[in-house]
């Protein structure tokens, strides 16, 4: 990284042995986390970087330039495909389970469903009313997507990825900022900003709220979960992390 660059994304790849870094210039570079080393550096953005999402191929990444590039990390020509769908700067990403296919979120308030392979979305869904950065497979059904929407939308919405159906919506009160499946139990997780900034976990397919969890006083921007999903935690705008 230059030193007038800055990080705009992470993502460790599945096993974790890589760990990966959207930049504004819109590098990525990917990084031995054990031998502290650059093994790649990824190009073909024109602006800065800000998500991430790794198959157990490949590795995605979506940009202010509205474009989702698909490289192989251990390819000499790593490109694999580019994405274009998107009129905004792409936000979320996350691929399925079965890696085949990949849901992606952008400031155009759309989200995207792409089959490996096709330079088309399979299916395009415009129902949220505002940025979609929220996204999460469910582990537990096949083709089950969740996104979540931005403070004029602030529902969670889940589809049928293999018919294109929409199967439900929840207004959740709140700007909806990630989303995470329990592997373990039919739960998700759900982090919020304005104006509750709130944590909420809901029973799946039900969507009753098991427990809401307080104390961050901004947006709760980040969410990660542990690998044995027992532990999830969160990052917001008030630069606190909460286990």
């Amino acid at each position: 990284m230059a030193p007038t660059d800055s990080v705009t994304s992470v993502a460790w790849s599945p096993k974790g042995t890589y760990i990966s870094v959207g930049c504004s210039s819109g590098k990525v570079v990917v990084w031995d986390v054990a031998a502290v080393r650059v093994v790649k550096i990824l190009e073909g953005h024109r602006a800065r970087v800000g998500c991430i999402a790794w198959g157990s191929q490949l590795i995605s990444s979506g940009a202010r330039d509205r474009c989702i590039l698909l490289q192989d990390v251990r390819a000499a020509s790593p490109l694999v495909d580019k994405l274009v769908g998107h009129r905004n700067e792409v936000c979320g990403l996350k691929w399925s389970p079965d890696d085949q296919q990949l849901a992606s979120g952008g400031n155009d308030n759309h989200l995207c469903v792409w089959q490996l392979g096709s330079g088309n979305p399979l299916h395009r869904f415009t129902d949220h009313q505002a940025a979609v950065k929220a996204i999460a497979w469910s582990p537990h059904k096949h083709g089950l997507l969740a996104s979540g929407g931005g403070t004029a939308d602030r529902c969670i919405r889940f589809w049928n990825t293999s018919n294109g159906a929409a199967i439900s919506c929840m207004d959740t009160g709140s700007q909806v900022c990630n989303l995470a499946w329990s592997k373990n139990v039919n739960e998700l997780v759900s982090t919020h900003g304005y104006s509750q900034n709130q944590i909420v976990v809901w029973k799946c397919p039900s969507m009753a709220k098991l427990a809401t969890l307080t104390g961050h006083t901004m947006r709760v921007l980040y969410l990660a979960m542990s690998p044995d999903g027992q532990t999830i935690v969160t990052g917001a705008g008030d630069e606190t992390l909460r286990f």
